[in-house]
């Protein structure tokens, strides 16, 4: 059994939106049922990773911060995440992760939708 992360984040941005959907309970819910549905995931112990009211434009968030960490540390070996615009709303420094980070420590990304 590995850790697996789902990783949830609403900005302040968002917060006037009434869209349930953009919800911190609605993506716990969405990457939880993404979880169990999927043969390869279900059954792992689930990290769960929240930072309610930041930006997705740089990677300075608490959850972000402690998530990035247990990656390093080879604690994580897959990741999931509502859209990839959860994770960074930085192409490039997304892109940078994956590649450099991610891959390099043999931990997945997923992305629900």
């Amino acid at each position: 059994m590995e850790n697996i992360a789902i990783y949830m984040r609403l900005s302040k941005e968002d917060e006037f939106i009434k869209d349930e959907s953009n919800s911190i309970t609605s993506q716990r819910l969405m990457l939880l049922n993404y979880v169990s549905s999927d043969e390869d995931l279900k059954g792992n112990n689930i990290l769960q990773f929240v930072d309610d009211g930041y930006s997705g434009t740089n990677l300075n968030r608490p959850g972000m911060q402690d998530m990035l960490k247990g990656v390093r540390e080879e604690q994580i070996k897959c990741v999931i995440v509502k859209d990839f615009s959860s994770f960074s709303r930085d192409h490039i420094e997304l892109g940078s992760h994956i590649e450099q980070i991610f891959l390099f420590m043999g931990c997945k990304i997923y992305s629900s939708k």
